[in-house]
């Protein structure tokens, strides 16, 4: 840790803050969150302590932030696979690609979100679960749209593609992404569809 450094370039406040969590996603991915202290991240931001405290107050803010960083950014790649065609079967293999997309693009940072060691916590757990809710909202909406199905059988079907999206996306990235992303994704969007696409389009009787 530099101090002199510190002293000498002045970031703006939101600046100063983006790179404190960039940091702090660092060593939480790489510690844990209960194994990281916040000597640590000031350590990895290179700044003093009582710089940190300027901007979060507690470890558990720092992760906070963090995770609804990560969490709006996958509802919004989710939203905006379901909202950028009308093809339904494109839209389910863009909402499986937003999660390929995601968990590639976080690399372990992905574990946040889906693998937290913080889980437990009241607070987190809440994040998450609006997340997750947010995913199925969005997707359930699309679902309820377009087919004959009430919201609480949208919203369980809902359920089902996106757990499918994010289990294989997570055993994907485990595997040391062993199946190229374009061919891992066409194929749990295939095994998707041929479930969803049974159901008949609203104004329709028989199949899709």
């Amino acid at each position: 840790m530099n101090s002199a450094g510190e002293g000498r370039v002045r970031l703006p406040r939101s600046e100063r803050r983006a790179q404190l969590l960039r940091a702090a996603q660092d060593v939480f991915v790489s510690k844990g969150y209960h194994s990281t202290s916040m000597d640590d991240i000031a350590e990895n931001a290179g700044v003093s302590k009582p710089v940190l405290y300027q901007h979060f107050t507690s470890k558990l803010e720092l992760y906070l932030a963090l995770l609804d960083g990560r969490a709006a950014e996958l509802v919004g790649q989710v939203r905006h696979a379901l909202e950028s065609t009308e093809d339904n079967k494109e839209r389910v293999n863009r909402a499986m690609r937003a999660y390929f997309e995601f968990v590639d693009a976080q690399g372990e940072a992905f574990r946040l979100v889906f693998e937290s060691d913080q889980r437990n916590d009241p607070e987190v757990s809440e994040r998450v679960l609006k997340m997750e809710a947010d995913c199925v909202a969005a997707m359930a909406e699309t679902i309820m749209g377009d087919t004959h199905v009430d919201k609480a059988r949208a919203e369980l079907l809902a359920t089902g593609l996106l757990g499918i999206a994010e289990i294989s996306a997570r055993k994907w990235i485990a595997s040391d992404r062993a199946i190229p992303k374009d061919e891992a994704v066409q194929l749990m969007s295939t095994l998707a569809w041929r479930g969803i696409s049974h159901f008949p389009r609203e104004g329709e009787a028989e199949h899709q």
